[in-house]
């Protein structure tokens, strides 16, 4: 059975930093691209961030673009966000995204439960 579980979120002050991770199971992790995204209060699910099946190409929401980095590591089945320079505004809970292809194109096709994150002014 597949499993993408978040962690890392916390209660955090602006300017801080943080690390999201997503452990992925019970599917073959480094053939698929995988991605970020966010749903803040009364809002949408957004896209933040997306990285290929290799890690070597990634794509930023311009909203984060220069302040996060998206990573994985192949070996060990994970994710990563690095999360530099946080604003209030990066408050949501950020949900790990598994595309169905190699590249980040189209709707991904299975979805974490989120882990939350709160950036206090």
């Amino acid at each position: 059975q597949e499993q993408l579980v978040e962690s890392g979120g916390g209660l955090v002050q602006a300017g801080d930093s943080l690390r999201l991770s997503c452990a992925a199971s019970g599917r073959t992790f480094s053939i698929y691209a995988m991605g970020w995204f966010r749903q803040a209060p009364g809002k949408e699910r957004e896209f933040v961030a997306a990285i290929s099946y290799t890690g070597r190409s990634t794509y930023y929401a311009d909203s984060v673009k220069g302040r996060f980095t998206i990573s994985r590591d192949n070996a060990k089945n994970t994710l990563y966000l690095q999360m530099n320079s946080l604003k209030p505004e990066d408050t949501a809970v950020y949900y790990c995204a598994r595309y169905e292809r190699t590249k980040y194109s189209g709707s991904p096709g299975y979805w974490g439960k989120g882990t939350l994150v709160t950036v206090s002014s």
